[in-house]
């Protein structure tokens, strides 16, 4: 059953306006749906949600990651819309070369949202 089905993110912002603004105008989203319990975004093939919750950033794992293909691209155009992106040591088997985490032949690197939630782009 859910194999068949599109999965898609959901976050937890404090500040839905200021959420609107890094998703949708830093990140380049495109928004498709708002209504009273939050905002939803057109990504690629799949959707992301952002709704105003008290427990916003509060986990420390990743919310939701793209898969950009040239992570090296992706993070110079983040990067220059000032998006800070987080250094991690402790990625198991993982070698760090700047920002980017190269696991094999897989390289991803992280950043949070205005609310402390972390995201990732990877290929």
């Amino acid at each position: 059953m859910l194999s068949n089905a599109t999965v898609y993110a959901t976050i937890a912002v404090n500040d839905l306006e200021q959420a609107k603004g890094f998703y949708g105008q830093t990140l380049g989203l495109r928004q498709t749906d708002e209504n009273p319990g939050g905002v939803t975004y057109q990504s690629g093939t799949g959707k992301l949600f952002i709704y105003q919750s008290k427990t916003a950033g509060t986990s420390e794992a990743t919310s939701a990651a793209w898969d950009v293909g040239d992570v090296e691209a992706a993070l110079d155009e983040l990067k220059a819309k000032g998006v800070v992106f987080e250094h991690y040591d402790t990625i198991p088997g993982a070698v760090m070369e700047g920002e980017i985490a190269i696991m094999g032949t897989h390289k991803a690197a992280w950043f949070k949202d205005p609310d402390g939630n972390i995201l990732s782009i990877g290929r």
